[in-house]
């Protein structure tokens, strides 16, 4: 079971399936990679902090897919700290990473121990 949820959410290689199951939406990266995302995480105010960018960014798609402002690698990032369930401190670090940044992997580097870089949580 744990395994069937970890398949949905994440990039896809699958870009031709356009539609998301139900309970899910979908998003694409920078880098044009497809995440199919629990509604469940749009109560959460990183997903409405990158939503927002995302408007003021690339407007409101009328027809198209919502496209944030960060590549995948920041995205499976944060898919998988919301997975493990955020503390309240971690998710205000990160929220304010995300707000003042744009989200790029080379904020994430942190995470993969690389020092000389800028940490995505302070």
């Amino acid at each position: 079971m744990a395994a069937l949820g970890r398949k949905r959410i994440g990039s896809s290689r699958n870009t031709s399936r356009k539609m998301a199951g139900k309970g899910h939406f979908v998003i694409y990266t920078t880098d044009k990679k497809r995440f199919v995302i629990p509604l469940e995480y749009l109560s959460n105010t990183i997903f409405v902090e990158l939503l927002n960018m995302s408007e003021e960014e690339f407007g409101l798609p009328s027809d198209g897919p919502i496209t944030l402002p960060c590549d995948s690698v920041v995205m499976n990032y944060i898919v998988s700290l919301m997975q493990k369930g955020l503390a309240e401190d971690l998710e205000k670090a990160l929220l304010d990473t995300v707000s003042s940044c744009r989200c790029s992997s080379k904020i994430a580097y942190f995470h993969q121990g690389h020092a000389d870089q800028k940490p995505l949580v302070c």
